[in-house]
């Protein structure tokens, strides 16, 4: 897989658990949470998803083929950002993995665009902290 490749399926891997617009070939529009893609032929799910007569769809599969286009309606978090300032705070003890969406300080407490989801003690406080000072800043 090339590196472009890599790239364009970090950035659909980061919609996942999203708000999205996805427009068919046929010009159909649907508002959803994007919940699962097959990167081989690009199938998507979205959960309660909307079309234009605003009905709700439950679950909506979406074959490849028939995509021709897809939106993020909301801005994706910005993780390596959040991993700079980690960096800041633990120098050399902080690896990110954007394509996997997380972030490793000190390889014990492991943070996501919802804050610290594993990893507890001194350490762990500190990296949420960190983190609650990131979001608080950007919600400005």
């Amino acid at each position: 897989m090339s590196v472009a490749q890599r790239k364009f399926f970090g950035e659909l891997a980061a919609l996942l658990d999203k708000a999205v617009m996805v427009i068919t070939n046929d010009k159909k529009e649907y508002t959803g949470t994007l919940i699962g893609i097959v990167p081989d032929t690009l199938n998507l799910c979205l959960a309660d998803a909307k079309d234009e007569k605003r009905n709700i769809l439950h679950r909506l599969f979406l074959n490849g083929n028939a995509v021709a286009k897809i939106f993020a309606i909301e801005k994706p978090f910005n993780l390596s950002a959040l991993a700079e300032r980690l960096e800041k705070v633990f120098p050399t003890m902080v690896r990110s993995y954007e394509d996997k969406g997380f972030i490793w300080v000190m390889d014990k407490v492991k943070v996501t665009e919802k804050g610290v989801v594993e990893g507890t003690g001194p350490a762990a406080e500190r990296v949420q902290k960190v983190y609650d000072q990131f979001i608080s800043e950007k919600a400005k």
